[in-house]
C-alpha cells in the first residue's frame, strides 16, 4: 500500500510533501520523544500499543500515525469519524485480522477526530484493540476524559500534544523552502516574512507550511515579502509579540475586560483573536468558565447564554460564530459581576481537603435496615407549610460555616436577603 509521503509526490500540497520520513526528522513534541517513551517507541516502530494523541491542528497527528506504519511496515488505514460509520470500522477490522492471520501483517488504523464518534461507533473499535488485531492511533482536539469512552481509554494510552514553538515552526518553514521535495530554493523570504508566517500559524505546522506554499505563488522574482504572506492569507495581518506568548497573552486580556465590564476591549480582543485564527470554541469555552467563576447568581442567565454559545459555536463554525460570540461577550461584560460562588466551592474543597469533613448523619443517609425515613428522624420539609424547617444537614457533629456569601450586585442582592432567612430558620437561629 503506497504510503502519504510518496503518493503524488509532485502534486501534493506543500505540507503533505513535508512530512517527516524518519523519527528524526519529527519537529515538535520533545517531551514525549525522550528514550523509551510512547511516542518515541512508537516512532521507531517497536511499539504496537494503541494510543489516543489529544492535541490542537497541525501538531503532527496524522503524521504520527503515517510513521508509526512506515517505519515498521504495517498496513495503514486511514478513518474520518466524520464520515465513517459503524459498517467501515468493522470492514477495516475484518480485513486486519486477515492480513495479520495470513500475511502475518499488522495494521495501523488511523482515526481522525474519534471524538466525532458515538458510543456504538468507539465499541465497535474494541475488539480489535483488545485483541490487538489493529494498532489504533486515534486524533482528538477535544479532551478524551470527556468524548472518549471508558473502555476504549483504557486500552490506550493518551498523548497530549502541544502547539509548536515559534524556533519550531522557523525551522519547519526554512526546511520546507530548501528541500528538494519542498520548495527547492526557488524562493526567499524577506525582512518580516518569516515572522508573520509563523506568528499567524499559532503554533500549527499544516497552517504555516500552507501559508508558505500560498505565498510562494505570489513570490515576484521569487522573493516572498510580507505582503505576499498577507495576501495569500487574505486577512489583515495581525502583530504578535515577539516572545510567542500572544496566545495567551489574548486571551487573558480578553476574560479580564470581561470580568471588569469594559465591553469595548473585551469586543476588540475577541476580534483580534477571531482573525489570527483563534478556534471560536476554545474562546467559548473560556466564556462559560467565566460566566461560573466571576458573574454567577448575580446574573444567573449569564451561564445559559455561555453554554449557548459554546454549542452554536461548535454547530455552525466561522465565519458565523464570530457573531454568536460577539453577543454572549457584551452579555457577560455587562452583566453584574460575583465570583461569591467560585470562592464558596474554593472554601468547601479546602475543608474537605483538610479533612473537616464527618459522616453522613442518621437522618439524612439511604433509609437501610428497613427502616424509615421518619423513624432515623428525618423531617421533610414539604410537611411544613412554609417547605423550609429547622434540621441538621452538615456532616455528623459538625456546623458548618457559611460559605456562600452573595454580593450585594445583580440577582445575589436578593439572594443575599433570602439565605439570611433560610439560614436561620434551618439552624434555629
Amino acid at each position: 500500500m503506497t504510503d502519504l509521503f510518496s503518493q503524488f509526490a509532485n502534486t501534493a500540497p506543500l505540507a503533505v510533501r513535508m512530512r517527516p520520513r524518519s523519527a528524526e526528522e519529527f519537529v515538535g513534541q520533545d517531551h514525549l520523544l525522550g528514550p523509551g517513551l510512547p511516542l518515541r517507541r512508537l516512532l521507531d516502530g517497536t511499539s504496537e500499543v494503541s494510543v489516543i494523541l489529544w492535541g490542537p491542528p497541525g501538531t503532527g497527528k496524522t503524521t504520527i500515525a503515517n510513521l508509526a506504519a512506515q517505519v515498521s511496515g504495517r498496513r495503514y488505514v486511514e478513518l474520518s469519524a466524520i464520515t465513517a460509520g459503524v459498517k467501515d470500522v468493522r470492514e477495516v477490522v475484518e480485513r486486519a485480522k486477515v492480513e495479520r492471520e495470513v500475511y502475518q501483517r499488522g495494521t495501523v488504523l488511523f482515526v481522525d477526530e474519534v471524538h466525532r464518534f458515538n458510543k456504538t461507533q468507539q465499541d465497535a473499535l474494541l475488539p480489535a484493540v483488545e485483541n490487538g488485531w489493529v494498532t489504533l492511533i486515534a486524533a482528538t482536539t477535544e479532551n478524551p476524559g470527556f468524548s472518549v469512552n471508558a473502555p476504549l481509554l483504557s486500552r490506550s494510552v493518551v498523548l497530549q500534544l502541544h502547539a509548536l514553538t515559534e524556533a519550531e515552526l522557523r525551522l519547519l518553514v526554512m526546511r520546507a523552502v530548501e528541500a528538494p521535495h519542498g520548495l527547492a530554493g526557488a524562493v526567499t523570504l524577506a525582512d518580516g516574512a518569516l515572522d508573520a508566517i509563523v506568528r499567524l500559524s499559532l503554533g500549527d505546522a499544516r497552517r504555516a507550511l500552507t501559508a508558505l506554499e500560498a505565498a510562494a505563488g505570489m513570490a515576484a522574482e521569487g522573493v516572498i515579502t510580507m505582503a505576499a504572506v498577507e495576501a495569500a492569507i487574505q486577512q489583515a495581518m495581525v502583530r504578535y509579540d515577539k516572545d510567542g506568548d500572544e496566545h495567551y497573552d489574548t486571551i487573558s486580556a480578553f476574560i479580564k475586560s470581561v470580568r471588569g465590564s469594559d465591553v469595548d476591549a473585551a469586543l476588540h480582543w475577541l476580534a483580534k483573536m477571531l482573525v489570527a485564527g483563534e478556534d471560536p470554541r476554545f474562546i467559548a469555552r473560556r466564556l462559560v468558565i467565566l460566566a461560573s467563576e466571576d458573574i454567577g447568581l448575580a446574573d444567573p442567565t449569564a451561564l445559559q447564554s455561555a453554554v449557548a454559545a459554546l454549542h452554536a459555536v461548535a454547530q455552525i463554525g466561522m465565519p458565523e460564530a464570530q457573531l454568536t460570540l460577539a453577543q454572549a461577550t457584551v452579555h457577560l461584560a455587562t452583566a453584574p459581576k460575583s465570583n461569591a460562588a467560585y470562592l464558596a466551592i474554593n472554601a468547601a474543597v479546602a475543608d474537605v481537603k483538610a479533612g473537616r469533613t464527618g459522616r453522613v448523619p442518621p437522618h439524612l443517609s439511604n433509609s437501610r435496615y428497613g427502616k424509615r425515613e421518619a423513624e432515623l428522624g428525618y423531617q421533610y420539609p414539604h410537611d411544613d407549610p412554609a417547605g423550609v424547617l429547622e434540621q441538621h444537614y452538615g456532616p455528623l457533629g459538625m456546623d458548618l460555616p457559611a460559605y456562600y456569601q452573595p454580593a450585594d450586585r445583580g440577582n445575589e442582592a436578593r439572594l443575599r436577603t433570602l439565605l439570611e432567612h433560610l439560614r436561620g430558620v434551618i439552624h434555629g437561629d
